[in-house]
């Protein structure tokens, strides 16, 4: 795979799907990985797969989000890649959506997006280097109906990562979002038998998000669209 200019990744909001696909291809390239998520014990055969250390964390909480950024300086080194990948989603008409509910969904999707790209900035700046990668979706160009909360979040996360761009650009930081503007492909969401790649297959995804970094800053992309041959936009 292509050397990528950068030691040490942290991925925040890791699963199964786009931020293993993720973690797998910056293994292969020889990049350090630390995966954090609340539940850790789902992140055992990535871990085991792929070397990477997890840390256990609630990124819509500023506390958690600190002791993590110390405890991967400490164990990996300080990161100069960041990527992250969670959401939350509170789906039901306006009228009725608990807003409880909504509130902690903006508080993953985007509040944590602030808290993790902040800290981030606060190492990369010195440096002046590193990259920043932000998860997208659909719902962060158009919203849906009965998705308001989702769609709030991921408005919010695009915005982020505009201000961050310009803000930190130059000052040698890469910072980019990735609309996902799809279905992603899964074991409980496969591609429908008539439908050959009709959904976005998460290591073509991972593919972009390398290829992203692997950018001379001469020509960094900011925004990238992901989406199947398939899908109406």
């Amino acid at each position: 795979m292509t050397a990528l200019p950068y030691r040490c990744a942290l991925i925040v909001g890791a699963g199964t799907g786009i931020s293993a696909s993720v973690a797998r291809q910056l293994a292969q390239s020889g990049v350090k990985v630390g995966v954090a998520a609340r539940n850790v014990d789902k992140l055992a055969p990535l871990v085991e797969a792929t070397g990477a250390l997890a840390f256990a964390a609630d990124a819509s909480k500023p506390r958690d989000v600190d002791a993590l950024f110390a405890q991967v300086d400490a164990q990996l080194g300080e990161p100069d890649i960041v990527i992250y990948n969670a959401s939350l989603r509170a789906s039901g008409p306006l009228a009725a959506v608990d807003p409880a509910a909504v509130e902690q969904s903006l508080a993953v999707t985007a509040f944590g997006a602030f808290l993790v790209v902040q800290q981030a900035a606060k190492r990369m700046e010195p440096r002046g280097h590193g990259a920043i990668l932000l998860t997208g979706a659909t719902a962060g160009v158009k919203g849906f109906a009965q998705s308001a909360a989702f769609a709030m979040g991921k408005f919010a996360l695009r915005g982020l990562a505009q201000s961050a761009a310009r803000e930190l650009g130059p000052k040698g930081i890469h910072v980019a979002h990735f609309n996902i503007d799809g279905a992603v492909r899964s074991a409980r969401r496969p591609d429908p038998a008539d439908a050959a790649d009709s959904t976005l297959d998460p290591d073509a995804i991972a593919q972009t998000y390398v290829s992203v970094l692997a950018q001379p800053r001469s020509a960094w992309s900011h925004e990238v669209d992901l989406r199947p041959w398939t899908e109406r936009f």
